[in-house]
């Protein structure tokens, strides 16, 4: 027979855990770059921009476009690397029980 309580308790144990991971995963920061390390963007572990560094050679009214396109390829770039950090922190915080694909709140 199972052990409904201790089942239970497992759980809110793991959930627990879980949010633990994610408010210090959260206060973690990556960053990403583009163009050779022209455009380098941080982001914390909820995605929130913290900084951006823009080569000078780069501030041209002509190459606006550029500039644009580095950007959001910068910012993409530090997403994953907080994407593959949080999915990370939550094998180590449910010992590696997988969660289906489910998304973390931030």
């Amino acid at each position: 027979m199972l052990n409904i309580q201790g089942i239970i308790k497992q759980a809110q144990q793991m959930q627990h855990k879980m949010k633990e991971t994610q408010e210090k995963l959260g206060l973690e920061e990556k960053e990403g770059s583009s163009g050779g390390n022209m455009v380098k963007v941080v982001l914390n572990g909820k995605s929130e921009m913290k900084s951006i560094n823009i080569d000078k050679s780069l501030l041209n009214e002509e190459d606006v476009s550029v500039l644009e396109d580095l950007i959001v390829a910068a910012y993409n770039d530090a997403h994953q690397k907080i994407d593959a950090m949080m999915e990370e922190g939550m094998k180590e915080a449910t010992n590696g029980v997988g969660l289906g694909g489910l998304k973390l709140p931030f």
